[in-house]
């Protein structure tokens, strides 16, 4: 089994599959001035198992596309929303994040929490901007710097995981370079790290180790996990993630 298909295992019973919260995404709502807008279309690209779109569903008058690359945790997000009684407006859509099936000027806004890494914050932004209408709402959380300098060991760390880690200043300016106009911005509490993503993955682990008979791979797997929160709790004054609230510019 590869490296994906066992962190898909391993974060398939994850309520989030990265760091958030209720809070902040509802936050991020307020920031964007939609919880007054009736009769919204929406995205949730890389939404995992649906911690977002429940949210968004709940607390909008929206009818959201769940888009993720892995139909198990699209299945999980079905039954999540069938349980909340808000099944009737979500749809749920198996793609690649940049491969997106959607039209131009499609959707009031486009969220993305904890994902956009996947394919990197400069191309997601500037993919994803055609199928916003003009106006549109873009929301997404991403991995930051929060100093401008910061110890030798984390930064070597993350440039090597994901090497667009960058300040917030840097992530706006490559939102505004990409024609949208930065409207909100705040950094996820450690919280959201610890109590609502990492501790809960922590809890899987032998279950994780067991399902996969002790293998090497999953070893790896695991340990790479306990490296990661190992960094952040020594070093989570120097990185986070920032929630970047952007509108569509008008080309």
């Amino acid at each position: 089994m590869d490296e994906l298909r066992l962190l898909a295992a391993l974060h398939q019973e994850g309520r989030r599959q990265g760091p958030g919260g209720e809070t902040e995404t509802r936050l991020a709502m307020t920031l964007s001035g939609l919880e007054t807008a009736k009769g919204l279309k929406i995205a949730d690209i890389g939404c995992g198992t649906g911690a977002s779109t429940l949210v968004l569903a709940r607390h909008l008058d929206a009818q959201i596309t769940a888009v993720d690359c892995l139909p198990d945790f699209l299945a999980r997000l079905e039954a999540e929303a069938a349980r909340a009684g808000v099944a009737e407006r979500i749809e749920t859509l198996a793609a690649s994040m940049d491969a997106l099936p959607f039209g131009e000027a499609e959707f009031d806004a486009i969220w993305s929490e904890g994902a956009i890494y996947t394919i990197g914050f400069e191309k997601g932004v500037g993919l994803w901007r055609p199928h916003l209408k003009p106006g549109g709402i873009l929301a997404v959380s991403e991995l930051t710097w929060l100093t401008r300098e910061r110890p030798r060991e984390l930064q070597a760390h993350w440039e090597r995981e994901y090497s667009e880690v960058a300040t917030a200043s840097a992530k706006l300016a490559i939102l505004e370079q990409n024609g949208y106009s930065p409207v909100g911005y705040f950094v996820l509490p450690e919280t959201c790290w610890l109590d609502n993503y990492y501790r809960p993955t922590e809890q899987r682990f032998a279950g994780f180790l067991e399902a996969h008979g002790d293998s090497e791979a999953a070893r790896a797997v695991v340990d790479a996990e306990r490296h990661e929160i190992a960094l952040y709790e020594r070093y989570k004054d120097y990185v986070g993630y920032g929630y970047y609230i952007a509108r569509k510019v008008a080309d």
